[in-house]
């Protein structure tokens, strides 16, 4: 089945209701927050995740915010803010920051769509599995940081490198 079917047939198609097919299509659980809103739970390798998708109409952005829960050693918090750059550095579409309040590692990005531009599902897709992917990618990194008292530099190691096969 094709992301693209023809589920909608107006000619606007509302994001957040793309995201709601994509979340069906996929088995994720979700909640539509509200009409401009919806936050899905998705499992994958290294835990589960907290994925809230958001239409804001004043900059016309389709906003993505992936967390998940952590409390690193007080101890360890300058080493994660510096690998918290590490890890920017290598995303390219969206970034990590650590909100201490909250305790939550957070992954944002935002699709821009200007001048009544529309979605695409594949755009959708790609913006949330890119969130997962990186937030996959540098979880094992995280956790050699803050409770393996891994330098920064040789955690990043971790998650730059190709692997191959499961271990």
């Amino acid at each position: 089945m094709s992301l693209n079917e023809p589920y909608f047939t107006s000619d606007y198609i509302d994001p957040i209701d793309i995201v709601e097919h994509l979340a069906e299509f996929n088995a994720w659980e979700f909640d539509r927050v509200a009409a401009d809103q919806i936050a899905m739970r998705v499992d994958a390798q290294w835990r589960s995740y907290s994925v809230t998708l958001a239409w804001c109409g004043g900059d016309e952005t389709l906003r993505l915010v992936c967390t998940f829960e952590m409390e690193p050693p007080e101890e360890r918090m300058g080493e994660l803010y510096e690998l918290l750059n590490a890890m920017n550095d290598q995303s390219w579409l969206g970034a990590f920051s650590y909100w201490r309040d909250e305790k939550l590692m957070v992954y944002r990005s935002g699709l821009p769509l200007d001048g009544d531009q529309m979605a695409a599902p594949e755009q959708i897709d790609r913006m949330i599995e890119e969130a997962l992917s990186n937030a996959e990618r540098f979880y094992p990194a995280i956790q050699l940081v803050c409770w393996a008292n891994r330098a920064p530099k040789d955690a990043m190691q971790v998650a730059i490198a190709e692997t191959y096969g499961t271990a």
